[in-house]
Formats: C-alpha cells, structure tokens, sequence
C-alpha cells in the first residue's frame, strides 16, 4: 500500500507559471549538461558476482546503492570508448 500524498494538488494545478518561484534553483550551465547522465531506458536484472567487500562498500552509502555501481560502469564504458576511437583514430592516421 502506498503512502497518500500531502501535496495539495488543486493548488499545484491551479498555479500559473508565472507565480512559480524559480529563485533557489540553481543555474543549468553547459558544465552541468556536461556532466548529466542520459536516462538509459530500461535495465535488464542480470545476476553479477562481487566481492564481498565491494559490494559492502556500496550497500554503506545506503539507498540507491545499485544506480550507483551502474552509473560508475556506464562512466568507465564511456571512456573505454572514447579511448578505443581515440587509439582507431591515430592508428588511420599513422596508415595515410
């Protein structure tokens, strides 16, 4: 069962833009697009083996443990690929 909300939603809906106060947010630069993770989509459950001590380290920092390892993993693909296309592209350059 879920919790009920105590958001007052006739309220929220009732609000026009203009009276949203975007003050406390704070600015989207080109670093923090820079930085963003794309939403994946759906993940796939897989069974994957850590060592004890790994997994302990990441189950510590609490909630979410789990979107953390994948973001680390899908941060270390990111660069593995960079760094493959960067090695492809030097290698069709040393060929010319």
């Amino acid at each position: 069962m879920s919790k009920q909300s105590k958001t007052n939603w006739d309220r929220v809906d009732a609000l026009r833009d203009e009276d949203i106060d975007y003050s406390d947010n704070p600015k989207l630069t080109s670093d923090f697009f820079a930085k963003a993770a794309r939403w994946p989509g759906n993940k796939e459950l897989i069974s994957l083996r850590l060592d004890p001590d790994v997994l302990a380290f990441f189950r510590e920092q609490g909630r979410g443990y789990q979107t953390v390892i994948n973001t680390l993993l899908r941060r270390y693909m990111e660069a593995q690929k960079q760094r493959i296309s960067a090695t492809k592209r030097r290698d069709l350059r040393k060929r010319r």
